[in-house]
């Protein structure tokens, strides 16, 4: 691959039998669009037990990002939907929800020594429901992040997870109060049968109660969730959902392709049984709306309008996230060179264990489980993270974190602009329009034999 020119998405210089291979490839890849959801590298089912254990101020001392991503994850929320496998529990009693607190201002005051040498230029609360938490607890959140983490609003974006249920006039207080920038609420879909089918108890009166309260208070960012391909939707429903969102003017939407698990409630067989599978035929006629509509698309499933002003003077953060530090039972921790986190579990049994591990524990100095990424590994990471956004892959940042040349250390990417998947123009190799619409299967490409080993050996509990 050139990286100074622009190179048309042919390949006219392969020979018969080089054709036929990258068809076959190409077949095999789109063939389905939607074998992995890959939202970090390498995945969380890579990691395992850390031994030795790895001391955090060893661990953070030389971590070289400019600035830190602050993260804290709440494991609770009202009712577990059917896709869900994220690491959270169905619970709404307060004084648990106060103990876990309590837990991870401890966790927060430990860190703070091994963190507090860079500045924070982004802090997002997730979950699980943080606004399920009372707004006592919720208040207690951000005191943590500013008075022990040493979180200054002013020079940072803020962004917190909602649902329509848990969204108050006193809760919303707190966090207009607090400067959040972003407000993210997951709606999946706006028709009760299709709420309904993926076990989510949701009344399309009390989303539209939601979203009204939150215009209300008028924060700088709206994020919308929607997920296609549930089970009795179609394409017109599917619009219908997003057109309701729209209604809303969000400056930004999400939508996701619905994905099954073995440890899921609605189990991966689901999608087979409705016949045909139309996520692909969703997510384009979702494509061609949202950019009639003024949206960019930043990836397969992020669009959004222009940046919202915020009066703010946020500091820079690299888009690899790198530097993430992630409070909280099932939060992940990111530095260059090893991610860590809390052991993950799908199961009540699982998770609730887990939990009263986080919970009883007094000492968080050490990164007990987690994945060492080597240099190769690395390496794929920034690739990933790059290829698989709008802004693309650029061979010059390559060349300056790795010392090598993107075209001669990844040659297997030339398989993207061959195929059609992907352009490179002056240095920067962005996937297509189709190209785009094959992320997951794209990015599951992409995973190193060692990872994907390790992902695949993965015992789930």
């Amino acid at each position: 691959m050139s990286v100074t020119s622009s190179r048309s998405t042919t390949a006219a210089h392969l020979n018969p039998e080089e054709l036929l291979e990258l068809q076959q490839w190409k077949d095999q890849l789109t063939a389905d669009p939607y074998r992995s959801y890959l939202y970090s590298y390498p995945h969380k089912t890579a990691y395992r037990d850390l031994e030795p254990k790895l001391p955090l101020q060893e661990l953070w001392r030389n971590e070289p990002a400019e600035s830190f991503f602050l993260y804290m994850h709440i494991p609770f929320c009202g009712a577990r939907c059917g896709f869900c496998n994220l690491f959270t529990l169905p619970d709404k009693r307060a004084d648990v929800h106060e103990q876990y607190v309590d837990a991870l201002e401890r966790q927060a005051k430990q860190w703070a020594p091994y963190v507090g040498h860079k500045p924070f230029a982004r802090f997002a609360i997730g979950g699980g429901t943080p606004t399920l938490l009372a707004p006592k607890q919720l208040s207690r959140l951000f005191d943590i992040a500013e008075g022990t983490m040493g979180f200054d609003p002013q020079k940072a974006s803020i962004s917190v997870e909602t649902s329509p249920e848990t969204i108050t006039s006193e809760r919303l207080g707190i966090l207009k109060q607090r400067r959040v920038d972003r407000v993210s609420m997951g709606i999946q879909s706006f028709v009760e049968a299709e709420a309904a089918a993926i076990y989510r108890p949701q009344q399309p009166d009390e989303v539209e109660r939601a979203l009204e309260l939150l215009q209300k208070f008028d924060f700088p960012l709206l994020n919308l969730d929607l997920i296609y391909g549930l089970p009795g939707q179609t394409v017109s429903s599917w619009l219908y959902s997003l057109e309701r969102a729209l209604a809303h003017n969000p400056g930004e939407l999400f939508i996701y392709p619905l994905y099954t698990r073995e440890h899921t409630i609605v189990k991966p067989d689901t999608i087979r049984q409705l016949g045909t599978d139309l996520r692909l035929e969703c997510y384009r006629a979702a494509r061609e709306l949202l950019h009639s509509r003024g949206y960019r698309q930043y990836s397969m499933r992020r669009f959004a309008k222009e940046s919202p002003i915020t009066g703010k003077d946020i500091l820079s953060y690299s888009c690899q996230e790198e530097g993430m530090v992630g409070l909280g039972c099932g939060a992940r921790s990111y530095t260059r060179s090893v991610h860590y986190a809390s052991r993950y579990g799908v199961s009540r049994k699982a998770t609730e264990s887990i939990l009263a591990d986080y919970v009883a524990t007094e000492h968080y100095n050490t990164a007990d489980y987690g994945f060492i990424l080597s240099e190769d590994e690395q390496k794929l990471r920034f690739v990933v993270k790059a290829i698989l956004h709008q802004e693309g892959l650029d061979a010059a940042a390559y060349l300056e974190r790795f010392g090598v040349r993107l075209q001669e250390d990844q040659p297997q990417l030339r398989r993207l602009t061959d195929g059609g998947l992907a352009v490179e123009h002056e240095g920067v190799l962005r996937l297509t329009e189709e190209g785009m619409a094959y992320s997951d299967s794209i990015g599951d490409w992409l995973i190193s034999p060692e990872v994907r080993e390790r992902m695949e050996s993965y015992v789930l509990s």
